[in-house]
């Protein structure tokens, strides 16, 4: 049972909640173009992650399989759940920390962090290769001897908690925001003010930022993003863009140490000195300078038709995968991939846009042919 999955449409429904409660209060919280890169990123991970799931979990249970201790006979019953879901939590601040101080783990993560709005659909802006990089810091549970199964609804659990607090529509929740990870403290971790910088790590409970020094209290107004704009719709690039920015940073340096500073230090890190963080007259030029580059209407209207097809592909490789065979899956996902290209280059009027578009329809028509051919459809959908 794959959760995410199963909470595809409750997805869609809230950020519908958000947009008429935002139009309502007279607030613009989307940007069309911002929003769909931001779930063009999303279906990307899930694809990635249909290729890669499989050995990332089965990594964690082969590790189970050398497991120190019986977690399921010391703690019987609920106690086991509860003991997991905290345990993945503390896990996942420890990555999602330390994918802020890593600079190779930040290039990873950086893309979740990419959008200028803040809203629920930013919080399906997920990153290619986070499962590659998370997993290291949940091993250690499965050597402890928690069973994969509590590893994988409690990580899904932890997920699913995190999309409603990516908006800015809801202000404090009360004494839940001395134990809970709410909306007002991960506003504060999108920021790129100085003050929020590498604060609030917190998937569910904010007691780890208070226990390990890392909480920031909202005060100011956020302004949302990196500190050095993505400046693109493509979320092929965004997933790139900071390895391509390492690579470059250590061919501008000599010595081989400075050249694993620049690797694993903290991304502001330089052998001179770090990158200042932005002044207030650049925090006020951000709010007022997003990256926003005009769209016809038809090409709107166009990528939202072949939007609805992709999220249709997404969800049914998602349930029916293990039905697929190898060449399918791997043409499927590279169809979505490109579409998920296609639209930032028609969002951003890129020459290369209407040859990729042209391709890729051939290419899916191919597809189409092919499961048509071996009776896929009528076989899964009979």
């Amino acid at each position: 049972m794959n959760l995410i999955a199963l909470s595809i449409p409750g997805f869609f429904a809230l950020i519908a909640v958000e947009l008429l409660v935002a139009r309502w209060r007279h607030k613009r919280v989307y940007r069309f173009n911002d929003a769909v890169t931001d779930i063009s990123c999303g279906i990307g991970s899930q694809m990635i992650g249909v290729l890669l799931s499989a050995t990332l979990f089965g990594a964690y249970v082969w590790v189970y399989q050398h497991h120190l201790l019986d977690l399921e006979a010391l703690l019987p019953g609920p106690w086991l759940w509860v003991f997991g879901m905290l345990a993945v939590d503390f896990a996942y601040y420890w990555w999602h920390r330390k994918s802020h101080e890593v600079n190779l783990l930040w290039a990873a993560h950086i893309v979740h962090h990419q959008s200028e709005d803040y809203n629920l659909a930013v919080a399906l802006r997920q990153a290619w290769f986070t499962g590659a990089t998370s997993i290291v810091f949940y091993l250690p549970l499965a050597l402890l001897g928690l069973p994969p199964v509590v590893y994988g609804v409690s990580s899904a659990v932890n997920t699913l908690y995190q999309f409603w607090i990516h908006t800015e529509l809801i202000d404090r929740v009360g004494p839940l925001e001395a134990v809970l990870n709410t909306p007002s403290h991960h506003r504060v971790h999108h920021a790129v003010n100085a003050r929020y910088l590498d604060r609030n790590y917190a998937g569910i409970l904010i007691l780890w930022d208070r226990l390990f020094g890392s909480f920031a209290r909202e005060e100011e107004r956020p302004v949302y993003g990196t500190t050095t704009p993505l400046g693109s719709f493509n979320p092929l690039w965004a997933n790139f863009e900071h390895l391509r920015a390492i690579a470059r940073k250590c061919a501008a340096l000599p010595r081989l140490r400075d050249r694993l500073g620049a690797i694993f230090g903290h991304p502001a890190w330089h052998p001179s000195r770090p990158t200042a963080p932005l002044s207030h007259d650049a925090l006020v030029a951000r709010l007022t300078s997003k990256y926003d580059p005009p769209a016809a209407l038809w090409i709107k209207l166009y990528v939202a038709a072949n939007f609805a097809i992709a999220v249709a592909i997404t969800v049914f490789l998602l349930f029916f995968k293990k039905q697929l065979s190898a060449d399918l899956i791997g043409s499927l996902v590279g169809l979505v991939l490109a579409t998920t290209a296609v639209w930032g280059g028609l969002l951003e009027r890129r020459r290369w846009a209407p040859w990729l578009e042209a391709a890729r329809l051939a290419a899916a028509a191919v597809i189409l042919a092919v499961m048509i051919e071996r009776g896929v459809l009528t076989q899964l959908l009979g």
